[in-house]
């Protein structure tokens, strides 16, 4: 009997669930390769769960703890957090522990743990991010985390799948961040609930992938389960360069949507794309950057793991190279790990960014969370992070704008919210 056409997504919840095929809306008991948490979801949640089951870690191996929340610890509770999940990853003899490296979503990749074909969970909103290498990777609860560390396991309704095809061509001062700001202000924020977005196109195939990341991990934003983006010979060479062996890395040809399998698909053009900015206090208040234009900021901040990576910070500095930012302007880059800090400070990157003013932060989740050093009240701010949810990054008072590192860092030189593609022009 001939196979049917398959998208992406039921692939991989098909090799996770041991089938040869599934259908959307199937209800499916799936195996896990991988379980992520950090510092602020992880072992304070789950540790007294544990306990009071009397139960243990299914298979250490496969799991990832990150401390990347509440560090740098400035007060009694954050080292109360912080030393719970350091007591426990050494009292569990965890073999994949990442302190102060940076975000779980950009450092667990950056170590080779996700690859194509395989099914994750990750005790993180952001933790689709795992699909831009071609895996089935969510955010689950702290209680459906406690299942899976103790089982192996998780179930899953397949989901129908929308494919977002992008055709075109980016223009300079155009990312991954305006495509996917774009698709949300289009959807709103659940206009993919509980299913599986695939990006797709000439101009999703032609991203780094830091920027298919930054697709993959803000597909959360539009209520979707999972972000994905079929494995190519990007995806190789980055897993190669990042430790994963070559013999993990054949086969990716299978991990792609069929022709002809079920899918919902919506057309964009890369070639008419401008850079965009989503006003407060929503994702989802996405227009073009014109509507904004001239907006007076206080704050832009350059960090999280959509807005601070290695290309982001080099978007950062193209604009602002032999610049200085406004005055009244404070300029705060906190990068997304401690990989990309040190490749931005061996390129010149991070010298770029402090000479036109920049103050360096902590490769940590920071204002993005709501931690550490955070806006004021009546403050306005144009952010490369995911979210500008109401007090997010600070005071309920404070307007925060979502845009690309580019847009933050023309913004910053102009004092205004500001098309970049003016100053790189």
């Amino acid at each position: 009997m001939t196979a049917l056409p398959s998208t992406l997504a039921q692939k991989l919840v098909a090799r996770a669930s041991g089938r040869s095929g599934v259908a959307p809306g199937e209800i499916v008991n799936c195996k896990v390769d991988l379980a992520m948490f950090h510092d602020s979801s992880g072992p304070r949640r789950l540790q007294p769960m544990l306990e009071e089951l009397g139960a243990g870690l299914w298979d250490k191996s496969r799991v990832v703890l990150v401390m990347d929340h509440y560090l740098p610890e400035r007060d009694e509770e954050s080292r109360r957090i912080v030393r719970i999940a350091r007591d426990w990853a050494k009292e569990q003899a965890l073999p994949h522990v990442y302190d102060g490296q940076g975000i779980c979503h950009v450092v667990v990749p950056q170590h080779g743990h996700i690859r194509p074909g395989m099914f994750c969970v990750g005790g993180d909103s952001h933790s689709p991010t795992g699909g831009a290498f071609g895996a089935y990777m969510f955010g689950i609860g702290s209680t459906e985390m406690l299942g899976v560390v103790v089982t192996g396991e998780i179930w899953l309704r397949v989901p129908h799948t929308l494919q977002m095809h992008w055709s075109g061509q980016l223009a300079a001062g155009v990312t991954a961040k305006d495509m996917v700001l774009h698709m949300i202000g289009r959807f709103g924020m659940n206009g993919g609930q509980y299913q599986a977005v695939e990006f797709a196109g000439p101009a999703v195939q032609a991203l780094s992938m830091q920027e298919r990341m930054t697709l993959s991990n803000m597909s959360a934003e539009m209520g979707a389960q999972a972000g994905l983006i079929a494995p190519d010979a990007t995806t190789r060479d980055w897993l190669a360069t990042h430790g994963v062996p070559e013999a993990d890395l054949q086969g990716l040809d299978a991990w792609r949507t069929d022709l002809g399998a079920p899918l919902t698909r919506h057309d964009f053009d890369a070639d008419t794309l401008a850079p965009q900015v989503a006003a407060p206090h929503s994702p989802a208040n996405t227009a073009a950057v014109d509507r904004h234009a001239g907006t007076r900021i206080d704050v832009a901040y350059i960090g999280a793991c959509t807005g601070a990576k290695l290309d982001d910070l080099r978007a950062a500095a193209r604009v602002l190279r032999g610049q200085r930012v406004a005055s009244g302007v404070r300029l705060m880059v906190a990068p997304a790990s401690q990989q990309d800090q040190a490749a931005a400070r061996d390129e010149g990157v991070l010298q770029v960014l402090q000479d036109a003013g920049a103050e360096l932060f902590p490769t940590t989740c920071g204002a993005c969370a709501g931690y550490g050093d955070t806006v004021g009240d009546g403050t306005t701010v144009i952010s490369s992070t995911a979210r500008n949810f109401k007090g997010r990054m600070g005071s309920a008072t404070a307007q925060v704008y979502l845009a690309s590192p580019y847009t933050v860092a023309a913004s910053a030189l102009k004092g205004r919210i500001a098309d970049p593609r003016e100053v790189l022009a």
